[in-house]
């Protein structure tokens, strides 16, 4: 069982900058693969980035790629994103998510455990 908690959202201007965090429970955190979703109003839940359990490996949406990075540190139980050069079209709920094994995937629904999200918010 992995209980995720993001924080770090907030009100922006286009251009800025905001990091995220996902705190993790449980002592097993370094099997997991680590996704993080969006969804904006009235749209669906979209992928955004996923590292691989140990890190090696990053996926990234082709919408944030080059200005967003997802990176983790195992021995804190969390995983961050680094969202740079951000837009008003990147204004969501942002989760994180948590899948056992070490690949990563696209489909939100191949995670098992979610957080609650934390709101980013882009100005024009």
């Amino acid at each position: 069982q992995v209980q995720l908690v993001e924080s770090g959202g907030g009100l922006v201007q286009a251009g800025g900058s905001l990091r995220l965090s996902c705190a993790a429970s449980g002592r097993t955190f370094s099997r997991y693969a680590m996704g993080w979703f969006r969804q904006a109003p009235g749209k669906e839940r979209e992928f955004v980035a996923a590292i691989s359990w140990s890190g090696g490996s990053t996926y990234y949406a082709h919408s944030v790629k080059g200005r967003f990075t997802i990176s983790r540190a195992n021995a804190k139980n969390t995983v961050y994103l680094q969202m740079n050069s951000l837009k008003p079209e990147d204004t969501a709920v942002y989760y994180c998510a948590a899948e056992f094994g070490s690949t990563w995937y696209l489909d939100p629904m191949e995670y098992d455990y979610w957080g609650q999200g934390t709101q980013v918010t882009v100005s024009s």
